[in-house]
């Protein structure tokens, strides 16, 4: 029986392995792909920039904006303007950002109209930034994100040469907390772990939609062709449904890496993370047609194998024990090798089993509170 479940831990564990580590260097950039190949054009065959609408919807944001609009402005080999809508902040978003837009005619502020029912308030601040934009490339940009300066050049000639209509760049998730160190690079895990990548890009099936909300890059005639954020007004989960919309609507998408583009503190305490995790679950894993399936994936590659290990030991189990510890090694081994390619937190590393059962918790916390019609107030709101 130990053994047997041992090696159950051992082949979950290759599961998730092997597809992160065919998955990785497909979501990396090509070191080719730099800012110096952005000179000279072959597009269009001269070295005109890329004329770019960078979109911030903004509520209560004014830890981190003023950094935000700081770092998009220092962007080179781009034609830019920066629109930032304040979605009825009670801080000091507001001012922050008229000071900025006096100073810089590239930037400008928006004042957000009132919350329709049945919409979630970011979608309706992107749905209504995306109408004052001038330019021909969208790029959605969440308040606290900062883009490198070659960032927004980058991923614009990565869209153009590869003909996706929706492009998601994952960025530098820095972590404070030991919770956050946990739990936010299970996005990473989730994602290179159980998403082919290789056939995502082979098909626009909308069950291979993904993405990261917090950057997405598009242009006017496909936004609008996916039926812009009015095709996804009520969710909260916009990395999962904008690509979703495109692909229903029979167009590409593609997620890369942005560790080396842009910085996010997606949350700052535990709660936070907590709340964050509930607020996305039921529009990710936390469905009745997929907890069971990823709950058996999760805990037997990730949980499983400390649990036959531990059990091996207690009761002498030598071979048993043996074959957990392979299985340990392969469980943890993608965390591993994102905490040295994607500049995550070793501590995260180590406490791999605990933060999946901690994962999987909230999954099922989720569900049941969908079940009874319960939701997580984010930002001071829960829409209707």
């Amino acid at each position: 029986m130990i053994l047997a479940m041992s090696i159950a831990g051992v082949v979950f564990a290759l599961l998730p392995a092997l597809n992160f580590l065919a998955n990785l260097p497909l979501f990396q950039l090509s070191d080719s792909l730099d800012i110096g190949s952005l000179d000279g054009d072959p597009l269009d065959g001269n070295t005109e920039e890329f004329s770019v609408s960078v979109l911030i919807p903004a509520r209560d944001e004014e830890a981190g904006i003023v950094a935000t609009i700081d770092a998009v402005l220092a962007s080179c080999h781009v034609n830019l303007e920066v629109i930032v809508l304040d979605d009825h902040s009670v801080d000091s978003t507001a001012s922050l950002v008229q000071e900025i837009a006096a100073k810089d005619s590239r930037v400008r502020y928006e004042a957000g109209d009132s919350l329709p029912a049945g919409w979630n308030g970011k979608q309706f601040a992107c749905f209504q930034l995306a109408q004052f934009a001038s330019h021909e490339w969208l790029v959605f940009l969440d308040a606290d994100v900062r883009v490198k300066p070659d960032a927004l050049a980058i991923l614009a000639r990565r869209q153009a040469n590869s003909g996706v209509e929706l492009l998601s760049a994952f960025p530098h998730q820095e972590t404070g907390t030991w919770l956050e160190k946990l739990i936010i690079p299970m996005m990473h895990y989730i994602l290179l772990g159980f998403l082919p990548l290789s056939r995502m890009r082979n098909s626009t099936s909308p069950a291979y939609a993904a993405g990261c909300g917090q950057l997405f890059m598009t242009r006017r005639e496909p936004y609008q062709r996916a039926g812009t954020h009015d095709a996804i007004r009520a969710s909260r989960h916009d990395g999962l449904k904008l690509p979703r919309a495109f692909r229903q609507a029979g167009m590409m998408t593609d997620v890369v890496d942005g560790t080396d583009l842009a910085d996010c503190r997606m949350y700052r305490c535990g709660s936070e993370v907590i709340h964050g995790v509930l607020k996305n679950a039921v529009e990710g894993i936390a469905k009745p047609k997929l907890i069971v399936l990823f709950s058996v994936l999760l805990f037997g590659s990730s949980v499983l194998p400390i649990i036959t290990l531990v059990w091996s030991l207690a009761v002498g189990h030598v071979v048993g024990a043996v074959v957990s510890v392979v299985g340990v090694l392969l469980g943890h081994l993608p965390r591993a090798i994102a905490a040295k390619q994607l500049r995550q937190s070793w501590a995260g590393v180590f406490g791999h089993s605990f933060a999946t059962a901690v994962f999987l918790c909230l999954q099922w916390i989720a569900l049941i509170n969908q079940t009874f019609g319960r939701r997580v107030a984010w930002r001071g709101r829960i829409e209707s």
